[in-house]
This record gives structure tokens, sequence and C-alpha cells, in this order.
């Protein structure tokens, strides 16, 4: 198979958000094609009409945006399929591989407390399955595959191995409902058939599908795919991922603030590994992914990881890119939108602000000496700092910083000779005068934030704080 000729897909059920394991899986897939050169389809599995709703298939979809995983084509609607999953489970019947059950679901239930009784396997199995067409009543019957009866499945498995699966563990299982409707487990294999998708990579408690929907492979003779079920992401404590763990939608990760490389970088993590390295950028995981990579044990979610790895995303990002960035969280949190001048503050800060910062929140806090007007509003501790000698002295400041050059190692200068011409140490002075400029006794390096405010917000905020 030639690398070009790659198919994956991500065929989620649009009952709620985006899960982070579907995320997840759905990054897997994408950077397995996108790697070589594929395509990256998209299937909607919204058979399920009572649970299907619009918004959650724009929610799913939001989030895939939000993460930057680009589909190939449109995303197709597996219930806009029905017809034809119909259509070939009637092919099946026809050439013999499959067959009418009339039995009823009191009859099924009536088989299987006879099972339980005797210790037998409650695995149904239909008397309809070798009867004779002219024995067919006129009544209602579903369609049902006929499952090999001996010997043994075995699914080549990129991450599990080969998993050996006994015939006899395995059901006729219902193709086609009584009143016409498909299963999803056919529907499955038809639409990854008709999508041409090469590769099925998913979560590994589809593994025991796999056996079931090659049934109906082998009996349409259509070639089956490469499986790789993955592990399932589990919470910090082992146990399998729930609400007690934190956020479960990736929407509410975009929420908090995480950007999407960092998000990336950390669920590509998330149960593969290429060596020892943690810290990568998208095009170094478009070239290394592969499905050895992935590993057999459940992934824990570790929010310490996340943070270490969005600073040092932030740390490195293209600052016009960062804002945008910034500028979207602010809309999906529906926080007021920046202004035409704290964007222009942030564009000269975003050097200054980013580094460190763990996600948009703590970036925001960092830069919001730029964002402030004047005059700047003093917390309780930097009011403190501003008591009447430093407030003296930062008078005295005035006039030095007038005249100056407008550069950081200058300005450092100047007002180390004022703190030691009052016989203080640098940081003794520079604690007032961050409290003039931001309003904070935390902010960045006050001479950093004098070079981005300018010579006269400087001057003019010195003058609002010691007047």
């Amino acid at each position: 198979m030639s690398a070009a000729s790659v198919v994956t897909r991500f065929a989620p059920s649009p009952t709620g958000f985006l899960h982070i394991g579907g995320a997840r899986t759905a990054l897997f897939n994408w950077l397995y094609a996108r790697g070589r050169g594929g395509q990256f389809l998209l299937r909607i599995e919204d058979t399920d009409s009572a649970r299907s709703t619009p918004e959650a298939t724009e929610a799913i979809l939001a989030g895939l945006r939000w993460l930057g995983l680009d589909w190939d084509g449109e995303p197709v609607s597996q219930f806009a399929r029905a017809d034809r999953h119909a259509e070939v489970a009637r092919e099946m019947l026809a050439a013999g591989r499959a067959y009418k059950c009339f039995a009823t679901q009191e009859e099924i239930e009536v088989y299987r407390e006879a099972a339980r009784a005797e210790g037998r396997s409650t695995l149904y199995r239909s008397p309809w399955r070798d009867a004779d067409a002219a024995m067919h009543p006129d009544a209602p019957y579903v369609i049902r595959v006929k499952a090999p009866l001996e010997g043994e499945t075995i699914i080549l498995d990129k991450v599990q191995g080969d998993v050996r699966i006994r015939n006899d563990q395995l059901d006729d299982m219902v193709l086609l409902r009584s009143d016409g409707t498909p299963t999803y487990m056919l529907a499955v294999v038809v639409d990854d058939h008709d999508m041409g998708v090469t590769h099925v990579i998913r979560g590994d408690d589809h593994l025991n599908n796999a056996a079931r929907q090659m049934l109906v492979y082998t009996a349409m003779g259509w070639e089956v795919p490469v499986w790789a079920h993955i592990p399932l992401i589990h919470g910090p404590d082992g146990k399998k991922l729930s609400k007690r763990h934190g956020a479960l939608g990736v929407e509410e990760y975009q929420a908090m603030g995480y950007p999407a490389a960092a998000m990336r970088n950390y669920l590509a993590r998330l149960g593969w590994s290429h060596g020892d390295d943690e810290f990568f950028s998208d095009e170094q995981a478009l070239e290394w992914f592969d499905l050895p990579g992935i590993g057999k044990s459940p992934a824990r979610l570790d929010f310490k990881k996340l943070d270490h790895l969005t600073a040092q995303h932030m740390s490195v990002a293209d600052n016009a890119a960062l804002l945008h960035e910034l500028e979207t969280y602010l809309a999906a949190t529906r926080a007021e939108p920046l202004t035409a001048e704290q964007k222009d503050g942030l564009a000269r800060a975003m050097p200054l602000v980013k580094d460190k910062a763990k996600n948009f929140d703590q970036l925001i806090e960092k830069a919001r000496f730029v964002m402030v007007t004047r005059p700047v509003e003093c917390d309780e501790k930097a009011a403190r700092a501003l008591d009447n000698v430093s407030r003296g002295i930062l008078k005295e400041l005035t006039p030095r910083l007038q005249t100056a050059t407008w550069k950081r190692d200058i300005l450092e200068g100047e007002i180390a000779a004022l703190a030691e011409s009052y016989g203080l140490g640098l940081g003794k002075l520079a604690q007032p005068l961050r409290a003039a400029l931001a309003g904070r006794t935390s902010s960045p390096s006050v001479f950093d934030m004098m070079v981005v405010l300018g010579r006269e917000e400087t001057l003019a905020r010195i003058n609002d704080a010691t007047t």
C-alpha cells in the first residue's frame, strides 16, 4: 500500500461534546494520514436519532477546528446512508452469507434463560439459520449474518498484536432490524469500505467489535482494514476517566486557556511516544508518528505535564499567532474583546509576557500592566509599597527619565544610580516603581515594562502615583 493511499477516519457519535479521548483518537488518525500524504475523513455516527443533535455535531466540529485538525471533504452522515447499509445486508442474504430470522424477543429470552439454567453459553443460536425458505412464515424478521461455527478469527492489530477469538464465541449478529433499519455494526463496516478507509485507529473498547465486523468484510469479499486499537485514557488515579478527574471535553480545555499547539503535543504523548521526546512541534509529530509507538497500557491524564508543555509552547510561539489565539480564547469564554490600544500594547509586550505562562489567563495577568488605563489602580499590597518616602524618591526619578535614552540598560542604570544616592539597593526602588507602573507587586521586570510602555506613558503613571 502506498503512503498516499492511506485513508483514516474519525467517527464520533453526536450525543455531546468532543471528549478528550475522542480528541486524541482524532489526532492519532490525523497525524497518521497527514504524515503520509493521505486522507483524514470525518463521519458523524448519528444513527441514534433520539440522542444525536445538530448542536452536538457542531460542538464536535468546533472542537476539531480549535485543535487544528482539518478533514478532507464533507463530514459523512451515517444516518443518511441507511439505504446503502440495508442494500448490503440484502446482498449478503442473496449470497447465502446471511439469513432471515423470525425469532421474537420473547423466544430469544426464553432460549437464554434456559441456557443460563443449564450453565450453557447464552449466545443465541437461531433455529432459522438453515431453515428452508419454504418454511418461512409471513411475519417480521431480522437479517442475521452467518458467523462461522468453528475455528478462530484473528485480529491483526498494530497495537494489541494478534488477538485470537474463537468463532464459537461469535453470534450471528443482526445486520438489519425487523423495521428495516441497519445496526451500527453493519453501518460502520459499509461506511468504512465505501469511504476507502485503510486504517481503523480507535479505542480498544472496540476491539471485540473488530472480530464481528470482520464477518461482514469476509462475507462481502472486501479487504479488511489495518486495525489499531488504542488504550483508553485514565485519570491520575489509574481509573477510567470521569468528571471527578476534571475536564472531559476539549472545549473545557480551550476555556481554561490552553493553546491548541500545546494540547496537540500533550494529546499525542498520551499513549504514544518517540523515544524520550516530550516537547515537539506539529512538524516533528507528523514526521515521527507511527502505530508501533503506541503503548498497550492506558495513558494517565496529568495536568502538571500539560501546564509544563503549555509554558514551553507559549515561550516559542509566534507572537502574532499567539495574540490571535488569545483573541479567540476571549471570544470562546465570552470575555470582553481587546480594544485597539490593548491589542497594540499586547503586541509590544508579547515577547516579555509569554515566557513561562501556563495558560492565557496567566499571560493576560502578566500583561495586565499594558492592558490597564490610567490612573492605574493599585491593589492593597502595591499601595503599601507606595509610601510617602517612596513617592518622594520616585518624583526625583522623573527629570532623569525625561532626558534618558529609552533603552533597558540605560533605564536600569538611571534607577540604580538614584537608589544608590539614597543608600538603597535597586530592589527597594524597583518595588514602588512596579506599583506605580502596574498596580501590583508582582509583574514583569520594571525596566522591561518601561520599554514597552514608552517614555510618555511611564512618566504619566509615575506622576499619577506621586501626586
